[in-house]
């Protein structure tokens, strides 16, 4: 990752935006989920690859040179095609979304840019001529399983109240259960999770003999009184979206802190460095660039009638990773309004999710979401909104030499 200055944003560039909507070889000895000589705060993948135990594994779909892990050696039980593509094209840099085996418009977006950045027509379709030019990535399904960390269990996962001092009280907005921090760790939700495992059992696995009810802990199970139920618990085996592009190298993130966040995200610390991003109102996309070749394509929210996208050229002041949110009722009214101000605490539920690129626009930046279902369909309160894994890549690719345009 590119050394970057790291600011204390200011509380009112906070204020203004997210509340409407808001080099080791690898060890080919080694296997998933081996006990890493250090504690990380999470089970590791294994001692040179710092993801999580659930990481990708191409060894065994010819794509890597990690060893092969039963979990994916399970076969699906139907055919995925659109998923598949979304994987690859969540790999590859250009973001479809919420991972859901739909077209729709962050998935249009994706091919667009990956057409694009290939020289085809761009026609936001999966045409003939875009499938032969994904054909390199055809090993790859469109799922694989995983076992769920044991540690999982013991995870803190928080109720989020609707008042703002309540919140402010919290001491992490983390994840409000264990089903919510799965749908994010894979590019997903809940409920495609639940279709990619009916019952409680990855879709194509078979049921033991004699046994008629899922082998996996009660589905809706109440975790504790008055916290979100799950659907899904530690330790389950459990079908999800095989997205990749999530190793992350031994000594490549100085921020501990920042390191789980990457691994909870399955994002990489592998991510180009790019010169522009160009963000389009009217596009609702975000293209990054390497010189002239398109290299990443997100889908964005963007401003709003009374907060609009400031057009023009900016500067990336700094990042803050997990940062603390200022609740400014002045700033978030544009002056209308007055009231108290409260210090939300840090986590992927904050409203401004995981990261803040700040900008020499005031006020304005480039930042996660808590609703990853609402990006490119609910406005924004001025600022550039994305996914929290799709941030946090950006956040990898960016400097402060990086030129930011908003085009119109």
């Amino acid at each position: 990752m590119r050394n970057l200055l790291f600011v204390a944003v200011s509380s009112l560039a906070l204020a203004a935006c997210g509340m409407n909507g808001a080099e080791d070889e690898t060890d080919t000895d080694t296997t998933a989920q081996a006990e890493p000589a250090e504690d990380y705060g999470y089970e590791t993948y294994d001692e040179n690859n710092l993801a999580d135990s659930m990481a990708s594994n191409d060894d065994a779909y010819g794509m890597g040179d990690s060893v092969a892990n039963e979990d994916a050696d399970i076969p699906d039980s139907e055919e995925r095609p659109i998923m598949q593509a979304q994987v690859v094209l969540d790999r590859i840099g250009f973001g479809p979304g919420v991972i859901d085996g739909k077209m729709g418009m962050s998935t249009e977006n994706a091919l667009n840019g990956f057409q694009e950045a290939n020289d085809l027509e761009v026609t936001g379709e999966l045409d003939e001529a875009t499938k032969t030019a994904l054909s390199d990535w055809d090993s790859i399904p469109a799922t694989r399983v995983v076992t769920i960390p044991a540690s999982w269990s013991d995870a803190e996962y928080t109720d989020i109240p609707e008042d703002t001092a309540a919140k402010a009280k919290l001491e992490r907005m983390g994840y409000k259960s264990l089903d919510e921090r799965l749908a994010e760790r894979f590019h997903t939700t809940v409920d495609v999770l639940k279709q990619l495992n009916p019952n409680g059992r990855p879709a194509g696995m078979d049921a033991p003999e004699g046994d008629r009810t899922a082998a996996t802990p009660t589905p809706d199970k109440e975790q504790s009184k008055g916290k979100t139920t799950s659907y899904f618990a530690a330790g389950q085996q459990i079908r999800v979206p095989n997205i990749g592009a999530d190793r992350i190298e031994k000594g490549s993130i100085e921020d501990r802190g920042w390191q789980q966040t990457l691994a909870s995200l399955g994002v990489g610390s592998d991510q180009p460095e790019v010169d522009r991003i160009v963000v389009s109102k009217a596009g609702k996309t975000l293209k990054a660039y390497q010189g002239e070749k398109l290299v990443a394509l997100f889908t964005v929210s963007s401003g709003s009638s009374e907060f609009p996208l400031p057009l023009g050229e900016w500067d990336i002041v700094g990042e803050a990773y997990n940062p603390p949110y200022s609740y400014d009722p002045e700033v978030l009214s544009g002056g209308k309004e007055d009231g108290q101000e409260y210090t939300l605490p840090p986590g992927p539920n904050s409203p401004v999710g995981v990261v803040w690129i700040d900008l020499s626009k005031e006020h304005y930046g480039i930042h996660g979401t808590p609703d990853p279902e609402t990006i490119g369909r609910a406005q924004s309160s001025g600022c550039v909104r994305l996914t929290n894994w799709d941030a946090a890549r950006l956040a990898g690719m960016v400097s402060q030499s990086t030129e930011v345009i908003f085009e119109a």
